[in-house]
């Protein structure tokens, strides 16, 4: 899917790129002082090996692409795969809901190797490390919040994982009607596999509080923003700040 939002990239310091194989669809920010045009290679080589990983993995268990339940794994599962399925156990989903944020975690833990300031974002499941503090913009589709708010990211949080999941906006599998559930954790696939739980619990805006005492109860999730029409919720390290829509092209 197009993914208009790409174009209001615009951390400080930052050089991004992007990377594609089939599903998988990410764009990268380095810092500039780190960044050589071999990181781009370095993460589409990385992006291949985590997915034949996965993709070898589902071969021998295929109902790990499908389950909506946590799995016990075969002995000598790949790190994504032990990954996810840890994440799935902690949100009690199926192990698919974390793979957003766990590629994004090992793409952005390896360029960590080279690099002193990483953001991985892949379908809107970020990766994040940072030497200072950041914003991320809410998407939150019709809601009256879309690019309006965002929230910030203090330095020392990070490395930490920043994940969404929608209802009523892209491809991803959902049983709820929320326009955002925004999950800030410890791990990006955590805060995946924890948005996707969270999310599939708002069908009206009455039940936002349900999605935040679910994540409550989740051992490594730091906070929650959750949006669905005109009414949000939230808990935890959920530091919100105003944006000027009028960057974004709209009217204030």
């Amino acid at each position: 899917m197009a993914r208009h939002y790409r174009a209001l990239h615009e951390g400080p310091n930052l050089k991004y790129f992007k990377i594609n194989i089939r599903e998988s669809d990410l764009a990268i920010g380095v810092d500039n002082k780190s960044y050589t045009d071999s990181l781009v290679s370095l993460s589409h080589q990385e992006l291949r090996r985590i997915r034949a990983g996965l993709e070898n993995y589902i071969k021998l268990q295929p109902e790990f692409q499908t389950s909506l339940v946590p799995l016990p794994l075969l002995t000598g599962a790949p790190e994504i795969v032990r990954r996810m399925g840890r994440a799935a156990w902690a949100a009690g989903v199926g192990p698919m809901a974390a793979v957003a944020g766990a590629v994004s975690e090992m793409i952005g833990e390896k360029l960590l190797e080279t690099c002193s300031e990483v953001v991985v974002e892949n379908g809107g499941d970020i990766f994040l490390k940072s030497e200072s503090e950041r914003i991320i913009a809410i998407f939150a589709g019709p809601s009256k919040f879309t690019y309006k708010i965002g929230i910030r990211v203090a330095a020392y949080e990070t490395p930490l994982g920043i994940c969404t999941s929608s209802g009523t906006v892209g491809p991803s599998l959902s049983f709820g009607k929320a326009d955002a559930v925004v999950i800030k954790g410890t791990t990006a696939a955590l805060a995946d596999a924890a948005a996707t739980a969270a999310a599939n619990r708002v069908k009206t805006a009455e039940d936002l509080m349900k999605a935040v005492d679910f994540v409550k109860g989740i051992t490594g999730i730091t906070g929650i923003l959750a949006i669905k029409d005109d009414k949000m919720a939230a808990w935890g390290r959920i530091e919100m700040v105003p944006i000027d829509r009028r960057k974004y092209g709209e009217s204030s």
